[in-house]
């Protein structure tokens, strides 16, 4: 774990940038394609890049974006299960 965590910090502004393209490129694709978005992708996708993020900003101990991406990250699991239609 502290390997990972040392690799992180060392890349931690190309991961948050990654991050940060794949949820712009989620609700961009949500917005063109309305109901016709592939919505467990963009759940899968969504969820990945809030984990990417909360790992970043806590790694920053930046306790706000940290609250926020893992609210995301709570989110997102409930849209994947939603989407592959456990309940509606």
């Amino acid at each position: 774990m502290k390997q990972l965590n040392s690799f992180v910090q060392v890349n931690i502004k190309t991961i948050e940038m990654t991050g940060v393209l794949m949820r712009v490129f989620s609700f961009t694709l949500v917005s063109w394609l309305g109901p016709n978005s592939p919505f467990m992708f963009v759940w899968i996708f969504n969820t990945v890049d809030a984990i990417m993020l909360s790992w970043c900003s806590f790694l920053k101990k930046d306790s706000a974006y940290t609250v926020l991406n893992v609210f995301w990250i709570v989110v997102g699991i409930v849209g994947i299960v939603r989407a592959a239609s456990y309940f509606q």
